[in-house]
């Protein structure tokens, strides 16, 4: 992929972009990024490729060895368990005062987003499903009124895309996270604020449970 040099500065368009290939599977763990590679590949010199590698290594999406490169260590599986109870709390609270603060109109954008998720969940488009989910709940996260809990949510979110996508696929899981997020559409809906709260909050977990078990079936 070749990198637009224009607009926002060149450095951090490489490290969104090498942050969204490591979050995105393009680049495994353990997987080796050399500056000389990384150049080739994003149609940039090795300054911002260095640069964008080391603001990865301290997010810790990466390690640097000198005179090897960067190897990806990606969201481990202690990382993804502190994750999900993180968004557990959070997202029960976000979830409780989006159901007080979201207008009508919002919360017909998110009925909305739940019925074209069931559309393309007959057509088992786990791609849009995986970018309708991201919709879903960021509604949610904006319609909290808090810029604290929506920048941090969406982060927690974000670094976990690979897995919700892994989530997804499991047979089973699809159906029951469209049901959960009707619910949670409805109790919102009916601004029930105690109800999203624990909904959201077994939303959140009952997908850790199913990343965890899919985790282990993989690793026997």
């Amino acid at each position: 992929m070749i990198i637009n040099e224009s607009t926002t500065s060149l450095e951090n368009k490489v490290y969104y972009q090498l942050e969204e290939d490591i979050l995105n599977g393009k680049y495994p763990v353990g997987e080796s990024i050399t500056e000389i590679a990384a150049s080739k590949e994003y149609g940039v010199s090795r300054t911002p490729i260095r640069d964008a590698l080391k603001k990865l290594a301290s997010d810790g999406l990466v390690v640097i060895t000198p005179n090897k490169g960067a190897t990806v260590i990606g969201i481990s599986k202690n990382d993804l368990i502190d994750i999900y109870n993180i968004r557990m709390r959070l997202e029960g609270l976000a979830g409780s005062m989006a159901a007080k603060n979201m207008t009508k109109e919002e919360k017909e954008a998110l009925q909305e987003n739940v019925e074209l998720a069931k559309f393309y969940a007959s057509r088992k488009n786990y791609d849009k499903l995986k970018e309708l989910d991201t919709e879903f709940h960021e509604a949610i996260y904006t319609g909290c009124g808090s810029r604290t809990i929506y920048r941090t949510l969406k982060d927690l979110h974000t670094n976990t895309r690979l897995y919700r996508k892994m989530s997804l696929s499991v047979p089973g899981r699809l159906e029951k996270s469209l049901k959960e997020h009707e619910e949670i559409t409805k109790a919102i809906i009916n601004s029930d604020s105690s109800l999203v709260d624990k909904l959201l909050h077994d939303h959140v977990k009952a997908a850790l449970d199913n990343l965890l078990n899919n985790i282990e079936k993989e690793q026997k």
